[in-house]
């Protein structure tokens, strides 16, 4: 059993979480395994946010497969899912600029360094989503959307760029779609048009916004369908919507927040597509007969 004592300073919930799972899980891990659960509990959690499972791997003296595989033995769904939990406290207690300072200190100025750390976050980001959403949740989205005589797209701040991803490219397979960023009052008047038969998708990570429950209560009292991509608000919704799909958040700042939101938009649009195929196609057609129009008439004035 590995001994983990604490600094003076106060631990955080998600460390406390972590060593419990360690104790907890100790008499059945194997050697390979106990050797990183034992890092993964004395280790800074300033290091475990900003850290590749290659790296664990490495600092451990095992290997990224062996990191993964014991995260999931301690209860974890793989790194992401730790992240986010360490990240809840120490994005609380740490000021943005502080956050900003550790982010850069871990990078350095090593260039080889930041690529692959851009890209490790971003792989171990988009295979956690995929992990978490079932194929059931998948389909219940698409049947949704499918039906729907106009999609609204829901997003804001950094939550916006998927959303109105999503808009703009579902016009282009012929499908009615617009997107929504209001808050407050202006919310209102973008609602109005909502009605049955209808659906909306609404792009959040987290947060739980005053928007989004009247957004969802406006949907169920004319009749449309409403689709969540979240991190963390699956649980406070899941019985108030047709489908919830998890898009991981970032838990370092290191990736773009939109990236897993926009991983999820590019699903949902290419099964809408083979869905209709014929309506996607010509729209298509279309599109390119206006772009080569718009091309002429600019070509003759200039």
């Amino acid at each position: 059993m590995p001994v983990m004592e604490d600094s003076g300073d106060r631990v955080s919930d998600g460390i406390t979480r972590l060593r419990t799972a360690v104790r907890d899980t100790w008499e059945e891990l194997s050697a390979s395994e106990r050797a990183v659960a034992q890092y993964l509990a004395s280790a800074p959690a300033e290091r475990l946010l900003f850290a590749s499972a290659q790296e664990l791997g490495s600092e451990s003296g095992t290997s990224n497969a062996t990191v993964v595989r014991a995260l999931q033995r301690l209860g974890y769904a793989g790194l992401p899912a730790l992240k986010r939990g360490l990240a809840a406290d120490f994005t609380h207690a740490v000021p943005p600029e502080v956050r900003l300072q550790q982010r850069i200190a871990h990078v350095g100025p090593d260039l080889d360094g930041i690529w692959g750390d851009v890209f490790d976050e971003a792989q171990e980001r988009i295979e956690h989503g995929r992990r978490l959403t079932a194929s059931d949740d998948f389909r219940a989205a698409v049947a949704a959307l499918a039906e729907a005589g106009e999609v609204f797209c829901y997003g804001v701040a950094a939550a916006e760029i998927a959303a109105r991803h999503l808009a703009l490219a579902l016009g282009r397979i012929g499908r009615r779609a617009r997107f929504l960023g209001a808050t407050g009052f202006a919310l209102a008047d973008a609602l109005l048009p909502l009605g049955r038969g209808d659906a909306a998708v609404v792009f959040q990570p987290g947060r739980a916004l005053p928007e989004f429950t009247v957004l969802v209560e406006r949907a169920r009292a004319v009749g449309a369908k409403v689709v969540f991509v979240t991190d963390e608000l699956g649980d406070a919704f899941a019985d108030r919507v047709e489908a919830v799909i998890t898009a991981p958040h970032t838990p370092t700042g290191i990736t773009a927040e939109s990236l897993t939101g926009l991983v999820v938009a590019d699903a949902l649009l290419l099964a809408l597509t083979t869905l209709d195929e014929t309506r996607a196609v010509e729209t298509s057609h279309q599109l390119t007969a206006l772009r080569e129009q718009l091309l002429s008439e600019g070509g003759g004035k200039g």
